[in-house]
């Protein structure tokens, strides 16, 4: 077996996007405590993208091309209903859907730089609008279009449920957006890098990023974590829950992290939201529920919260329905993936690395017959 399985600690690329040290988080060598008390997520991808934080005026027009740019083609609302809406996984129904809307891009195979940049803000700019349409769609409700003026957290709230939101819960969103962002080289944002090292366009590297993202062991823990609260139910059954866990040799989702060993500084702001949030909708107990989980665990298992693990409740505080929690991450993520594809394009090698070979050997061919 390798030393290195999975690539583990193996230093693949150069970036100057986002850094993990020890237990620090920075995106551009900013510090993520420092953004997720003070920045919009707008500010946020233009940094990802630009290698700095906008004046007024560059944030001004970034907010106007990303709104100009919200609205989706009427053809991939038509699209959604073709689908079996009561089957369908949202992140499944975003993956085709945001295929789909390189179709109606007239530079989607477009490579430069100036093309590849408004890609990436087409792709921003759409993907909580399908996110939104599909949600509303499979309920039987109407499509809602982007509102001019709010923030883009505020309008991704707005076309997902029809009216604007609570300053608590545009708080809230903009914080998961703004520390969902990016990551490193996590493993969607490697599958993203993979695929246009081969020359692919961008559309194609972020479609085999969502679908990267889709598995429970990266993006998909959230909604797995509120499973495991929902079936706890209340705070009372929560110690013998997670003791027979253990004993099962089970998995506790979103605790622990395969980077972080010290503590991920992205929970403890996903915890103040969801403490506040939880407060608020008066459904206190799953806050508790998830407090008392995080105690458990790192008293038995030295394992600390992740990002995803109080990002559950904050969700469900907000009334999102638990499968569309990865397609949230995923809007997020966007920002950090085509900030990366962006990046490869720049200096661009084709990754391509190998595999021990461990199977059999001098083996002979055999006709048929004889087998």
């Amino acid at each position: 077996m390798p030393e290195n399985k999975g690539l583990e600690g193996v230093v693949v690329a150069n970036s100057k996007i986002s850094s993990i040290i020890g237990s620090q988080l920075t995106y551009g060598g900013y510090e993520i405590d420092d953004l997720a008390e003070n920045a919009l997520f707008e500010e946020v991808v233009y940094l990802l993208w630009n290698d700095k934080l906008p004046t007024e005026q560059e944030l001004e027009a970034f907010n106007k091309e990303l709104f100009d740019l919200m609205s989706l083609d009427d053809n991939i609302y038509k699209h959604f209903e073709l689908y079996p809406l009561d089957k369908v996984h949202p992140m499944s129904a975003v993956r085709t859907g945001l295929s789909l809307t390189a179709h109606f891009d007239e530079n989607a195979e477009d490579k430069s730089l100036e093309a590849s940049q408004q890609k990436a803000v087409r792709i921003l700019a759409q993907l909580p609008a399908l996110v939104a349409a599909f949600a509303r769609l499979r309920n039987g409700k109407d499509v809602v279009k982007p509102k001019e003026g709010l923030t883009y957290a505020a309008n991704f709230l707005y076309m997902l449920n029809g009216e604007e939101s609570t300053d608590t819960e545009i708080e809230a969103m903009n914080k998961v957006l703004v520390l969902h962002a990016d990551h490193e080289l996590n493993a969607s944002t490697f599958t993203a890098r993979v695929c246009v090292g081969t020359e692919s366009d961008v559309y194609s590297g972020v479609t085999a990023a969502i679908g990267a993202l889709k598995g429970p062991l990266h993006g998909g823990a959230n909604e797995q974590v509120m499973a495991m609260l929902k079936d706890i139910g209340t705070l009372d059954k929560t110690d013998s829950y997670i003791q027979k866990k253990f004993e099962n040799k089970e998995k506790i989702m979103g605790m622990g992290h395969r980077v972080y060993k010290e503590g991920d500084p992205r929970a403890k702001y996903l915890k103040d939201m969801s403490k506040k949030l939880t407060d608020e909708s008066g459904n206190s107990e799953l806050f508790d529920i998830s407090k008392r989980i995080a105690e458990i665990v790192k008293e038995e298992k030295g394992l600390l919260p992740n990002v995803d693990f109080f990002s559950a409740t904050v969700y469900h505080s907000m009334g999102i329905e638990s499968d569309l929690f990865t397609p949230i991450f995923a809007i997020s993520r966007a920002s950090g993936w085509t900030a990366h594809i962006l990046e490869q394009y720049a200096d661009n090698r084709l990754i391509r690395p190998r595999a021990e070979y461990i199977g059999a050997t001098d083996r002979k061919y055999e006709p048929i017959e004889n087998r």
